[in-house]
């Protein structure tokens, strides 16, 4: 193979690259503008309800007080993670404000590690859990990826390894995004069958249900590893292919989002 071979070869893979990374921004920037306008509900919706003194917007999972309070802090938590933790990962918001990057990145994670061990508070004070034991089990998973994640997010980051930094740090992004991917996963179902397939809508347990419960983190986590792995491969067969994946994904995100906001937070609003 001779210098023109090698050069054309090379300017392909650059741009397979660039292809690749181009729809993955596409992808984070539909999730982004998903859980911004959750977060506009939860503001819109409980915010002023919760400022007047009506509680009565919340439901205690174990009908006391502290439930309430929990309840509260996390909701509030979800709007800072869901508000500003996107923040964190756009390159150049961390170029250009690095100590913005850095106290928000503290932040991020604090707010994190508190609302995690407030889930797990409110999901072992339900009587019985909405979606089952299969719920259960997938929620008090998802609380323990979190604070693993989170713990080598912030260990790489001490230790200056940028680049297993960031993937850790997407990995958490992926997994403290679950309850937000759970809603629109639902929603793209129910939009696509037009009907309550697989899962009874009034004890909101049956088969789709065990499985959203742990597809809800399991997915995106798979779809990132897709990504990091296509990355380093030589093979366009595999970074398009790959390419084409993540498309789809959008696709199937947007029209969660599109479901979510049209028939569970604006009209609410």
């Amino acid at each position: 193979m001779n210098k023109n071979e090698i050069a054309g070869v090379e300017s392909v893979s650059t741009r397979s690259n660039v292809i690749l990374a181009n729809i993955a921004k596409c992808w984070f920037a539909v999730a982004v503008i998903g859980q911004w306008i959750m977060v506009y509900y939860v503001i819109a919706h409980y915010g002023g309800e919760l400022l007047a003194g009506n509680t009565d917007v919340l439901e205690s999972p174990n009908g006391h007080q502290s439930g309430l309070i929990a309840l509260i802090i996390h909701v509030i938590i979800a709007v800072v993670t869901m508000g500003f933790g996107p923040l964190q990962f756009i390159p150049k918001i961390r170029e250009k404000f690095p100590k913005f990057h850095r106290i928000n990145g503290r932040i991020y994670l604090v707010t994190i590690f508190i609302g995690s061990i407030l889930g797990l508070y409110l999901v072992w004070g339900y009587e019985k859990m909405p979606g089952g034991n299969a719920m259960f089990v997938a929620m008090n998973i998802m609380v323990l990826l979190i604070i693993t994640f989170a713990f080598l997010t912030l260990r790489y980051a001490i230790a200056r390894n940028i680049v297993q930094h960031r993937q850790w740090a997407l990995r958490l992004f992926m997994v403290v995004n679950s309850g937000w991917f759970f809603r629109v996963g639902l929603m793209a179902w129910l939009l696509i069958h037009q009907a309550p397939v697989g899962f009874d809508p009034e004890t909101f347990e049956g088969p789709f249900i065990i499985a959203l419960a742990f597809a809800q983190y399991l997915l995106p986590l798979a779809l990132l590893e897709l990504y990091f792995w296509a990355q380093q491969k030589t093979d366009l067969k595999v970074k398009y292919g790959v390419c084409i994946i993540l498309i789809l994904a959008t696709l199937l995100m947007a029209v969660g989002i599109f479901g979510a906001a049209a028939t569970m937070w604006l009209p609410k609003v």
